[in-house]
């Protein structure tokens, strides 16, 4: 398998992982290729650096190997993503408590109106919303509340 970073005529980036190189040409030419951002069909490979270790780098799960620097920096950007998220959801949804399994209930059945809404529930209550099909995620930590 080899693995390619992509580009759209967006600059958009994502990876792909194909079975040999022709396969990537194959698969460009019939147009399989889609930019999972704008979907674009437009894809190119961006320019790789080889993969060579290198002191204190560490392996992931996938194989590739990073270092300690990246990591750090990896975990940085995704708590400042996950603050934000939070911050969005509390600025612009409603709060309501322990009484969000309910009213979100409520909201899927048709039996209040839709409005965002955030508030808690136990994992088990989690589970079962999401058992009836009721889209409902849990929001990053509040780093507040847990530092």
């Amino acid at each position: 398998m080899i693995r390619y970073v992509l580009l759209c005529a967006k600059d958009h980036e994502f990876e792909a992982w194909f079975k040999s190189m022709a396969a990537f040409d194959d698969q460009k030419a019939a147009g399989d290729l889609i930019c999972p951002v704008c979907t674009s069909t437009d894809v190119r490979k961006a320019i790789m650096a080889p993969n060579v270790a290198t002191k204190g780098a560490v392996k992931t799960k996938q194989g590739r190997q990073k270092t300690a620097e990246h990591v750090r920096q990896a975990r940085t950007q995704f708590m400042v993503a996950a603050k934000r998220v939070r911050e969005h959801v509390e600025t612009n949804f409603d709060y309501v408590g322990d009484k969000f399994p309910e009213e979100v209930r409520r909201q899927h059945y048709g039996e209040a109106e839709t409005r965002d809404v955030y508030g808690e529930a136990t994992a088990e209550e989690a589970r079962d919303l999401i058992e009836e099909g009721i889209d409902v995620a849990p929001l990053p930590p509040d780093p507040k509340k847990t530092n």
